[in-house]
């Protein structure tokens, strides 16, 4: 049973790697691995853990790509990504298939909004200039919800494949 429990943090820790890496390695804007690590870390983690698996992606990268003046609408996104993670209740692609959906307008919600409240912000702080940051969003949201149903379930049936995968190998010891 303690191979099993080190089998699962190993494959844990390796998907969370797999996340840095993807984010790091040039890519499309907003195609990028945070938001279906974090379903995934909503629905398999239920304690604090599950927050900090995102996050720590994030900082991890961040060191390399850089932080910016929106960072904090960013992380807030990744955070109520893990929550929605937490109301799935079962791996079926219809439910990830709507959560990721879910998560992508969510994160394009929070971080424009964060784009036009954020100082030095290009749009007027109207109700005109917030529509406006929207409006101009709306490219980088493609690439938000292709992003998110390709790593959503990366992740979700990515993991079963390698925890099924490091399970046999280790009863076949």
């Amino acid at each position: 049973m303690e191979n099993r429990k080190i089998l699962k943090v190993a494959s844990y820790l390796a998907i969370i790697l797999l996340a840095v890496f993807a984010r790091l390695i040039p890519h499309p804007p907003n195609f990028a691995p945070i938001g279906g690590l974090a379903l995934f870390s909503g629905f398999h983690f239920k304690n604090k853990i599950a927050l900090l698996i995102p996050i720590l992606a994030m900082l991890i990268s961040d060191v390399f790509l850089g932080f910016h003046n929106t960072i904090v609408y960013v992380y807030l996104s990744f955070i109520l990504t893990v929550l929605v993670g937490r109301l799935i209740k079962n791996n079926r692609w219809q439910s990830l298939v709507l959560a990721s959906l879910f998560s992508s307008v969510l994160f394009f919600a929070v971080t424009n909004f964060g784009v036009w409240a954020s100082p030095g912000s290009m749009y007027p702080k109207t109700l005109d200039g917030l529509w406006q940051s929207y409006i101009m969003g709306l490219p980088f949201f493609r690439n938000t919800l292709l992003s998110d149903f390709f790593y959503t379930f990366s992740f979700f049936y990515g993991y079963r494949f390698l925890s099924n995968f490091l399970l046999k190998i280790s009863l076949a010891r």
